[in-house]
C-alpha cells in the first residue's frame, strides 16, 4: 500500500500483522549462543509487510516485531538495536519493493537483508566483540534468505485479497 495516510484499517491490520509476526517468531526461534542472539521467522513478516504495505507499513511491522521479540525472549540488550535495525530493514524493502516487479522485489529484499546483516553486525561488535558479530553474520543471512523465500509466496497469494481491502 502505498498511500500517504494510514485509515483505521491499515493501522489494525498493521498491529495484527505485528503480533503475529511475534508469535509465529517466538515458535520458531533457535537461540544462537555464539552470538547472544537467536535465529527466527521475523524477516518474513516483516518483508511481507512492507511488500503489501510500503516503506511506513514494513518500518513499523519491522521495528515494534523486533523490540517486542528480543523483549519477550530474554534478548533485551538488542530491543533499541533491533527497532533500528529491522525498522530499518522493512522501510528499505516496502520503499524499494512495494508494488514493483518481482525482481525489484528480489532487488529490494536483498538490499534490505544486507542492511539487517551490517546492522546487527555492527550492534554485536559494539555489545561484544568484533568476533560475535563476523559470526552472527552467516546466522543471520540465513534468516533473511529464509524469510525472503517464505515471503514471496504468502505475499503473490495475498495480494489480490489486500489489494481489494486496501482500495490499492
Amino acid at each position: 500500500m502505498v498511500n500517504a495516510r494510514f485509515n483505521t484499517r491499515t493501522v489494525a491490520t498493521l498491529g495484527m500483522l505485528i503480533a503475529l509476526n511475534v508469535v509465529i517468531s517466538i515458535f520458531f526461534h533457535i537461540p544462537i549462543p555464539m552470538t547472544h542472539g537467536y535465529i527466527n521467522l521475523c524477516d518474513a513478516g516483516i518483508f511481507i509487510s512492507a511488500l503489501l504495505f510500503g516503506r511506513r507499513g514494513g518500518a513499523v511491522v519491522g521495528g515494534a516485531s523486533g523490540l517486542l521479540l528480543d523483549l519477550l525472549l530474554g534478548y533485551p540488550q538488542y530491543m533499541f538495536f533491533s527497532l533500528i535495525i529491522h525498522g530499518l530493514e522493512g522501510w528499505l524493502a516496502g520503499y524499494l519493493g512495494a508494488g514493483k516487479t518481482g525482481s525489484r522485489q528480489v532487488l529490494a529484499l536483498v538490499t534490505a537483508a544486507v542492511v539487517m546483516v551490517g546492522g546487527y553486525f555492527i550492534s554485536d561488535s559494539i555489545m561484544y566483540t568484533m568476533a560475535t558479530g563476523l559470526i552472527g553474520i552467516p546466522t543471520n543471512l540465513i534468516q533473511a534468505i529464509v524469510g525472503g523465500i517464505l515471503a514471496f509466496p504468502i505475499v503473490a497469494g495475498i495480494r489480490p485479497i489486500v489489494k481489494s481491502r486496501f482500495n490499492m
